[in-house]
């Protein structure tokens, strides 16, 4: 990537970051947004929500543009947990149902499939891992007549996998299955597209790979599942005409606005349109080829340094981001080693995970090979 994206990221003056996978620092395009807002509240106060009111409205049309949905299937919603529960509590299930997910899963996309499958009688169906792997084929052979859900991240937190959205998801809208996807591992990084992915839900927090602020989730909801999905909280911004309070009742307002009950974090949401501006002027396909090879460059030089990658390689399971370790430094240490030297990287589940953007360089993978040979 050229030197004028990376010159909106001011932490490259300051760290090699390499923890995207975790918390991302904010773009100069996603602070001045937000700041723009918090100056207006400060001086005006309430007088320009009009503005404001159009500018969500802008960055829904953003999400919509950067997943290749339709402005009226997004939503935000307050983080990916809350953005997933929403869903699993909102289907109408029967005891017999039963769930598809994975033991790869972050807690998350976990909880409210486990929270309901005990609530509702459904059966919890778990694919074992392999070796940082899941089997694809392990995945679709769970599925039959009673699945309601395939729950599955677009790439797994520990490892890096990245799954096979299009062959599931085709496969699950054969059978009427909703594919829901905690996406935010991926969107940002990787190129997510609903219509090609035949994703049916997904939700992905700002925070991580889409370089914007925390407290933000973008949340998507297929038009033509709205029926199956029933809002669990209803507030006075989930219907038509929510300016017309003395009108009752009131239907639901048509499309995935209806899960936002009331105010939104408004310097959030301008702050992630910021963020997607960004990606959409670069392109995702771009960003994507980009970060691929530069994780292969990551790959290749640390097997070099006598790391141990465990992260699959094969085309179509690689993301932006690998985990590693080495047999004499514990991850804990060297995540502490790096840190010290201004490396920014994370451990997981014993592992150390490194998870570069796309302004990041070759030569800070250089940097970071060099300090990552000198553990103390």
């Amino acid at each position: 990537m050229n030197n004028e994206i990376r010159q909106l990221f001011p932490v490259t003056r300051n760290h090699i970051y390499f923890n995207h996978a975790a918390v991302a620092p904010i773009s100069r395009p996603v602070h001045d947004r937000m700041m723009e807002y918090a100056q207006d509240l400060l001086d005006h106060g309430l007088t320009h929500w009009r503005e404001w009111g159009a500018a969500i409205e802008r960055v829904r049309g953003l999400g919509a543009r950067l997943v290749n949905a339709a402005a009226d299937e997004i939503a935000f919603a307050p983080n990916t947990s809350a953005g997933l529960a929403m869903i699993a509590n909102g289907i109408d299930w029967r005891s017999g149902d039963n769930i598809v997910t994975t033991a790869a899963e972050f807690p998350s996309n976990i909880l409210p499939w486990q929270h309901v499958s005990t609530r509702h009688g459904v059966q919890l169906r778990i694919v074992p891992e392999h070796e940082g792997r899941l089997e694809r084929a392990e995945i679709l052979e769970q599925i039959d007549e009673r699945t309601r859900v395939v729950a599955l991240s677009y790439v797994e937190f520990a490892t890096g996998f990245r799954n096979d959205l299009p062959t599931i998801g085709r496969y699950c809208r054969e059978r009427g299955v909703l594919f829901v996807v905690d996406a935010i591992q991926g969107l940002g990084a990787l190129r997510l597209d609903v219509q090609e992915m035949f994703v049916d839900a997904f939700v992905a927090d700002a925070h991580k790979f889409l370089l914007g602020p925390d407290g933000i989730a973008l949340f998507y909801l297929r038009r033509e599942i709205l029926d199956r999905v029933a809002p669990t909280i209803l507030g006075w911004m989930s219907v038509e005409q929510p300016f017309a309070f003395s009108q009752r009742p009131k239907p639901l307002v048509a499309g995935a606005r209806r899960f936002e009950p009331g105010a939104l974090n408004t310097a959030g949401v301008v702050g992630l349109g910021g963020a997607i501006e960004l990606f959409l002027e670069v392109g995702p396909p771009q960003i994507e080829s980009y970060l691929i090879e530069l994780r292969d460059y990551l790959s290749q030089s640390l097997e070099e340094a006598g790391w141990q990658i465990h992260s699959s390689a094969r085309p179509g399971e690689k993301s932006s981001f690998i985990c590693v370790t080495h047999p004499r430094y514990t991850a804990e240490r060297t995540y502490e080693h790096l840190n010290r030297h201004q490396v920014i990287t994370t451990p997981r589940l014993g592992r150390l995970r490194l998870s570069p953007h796309f302004y990041n360089t070759r030569d800070e993978v250089d940097q970071l090979v060099r300090i990552i040979s000198n553990v103390d």
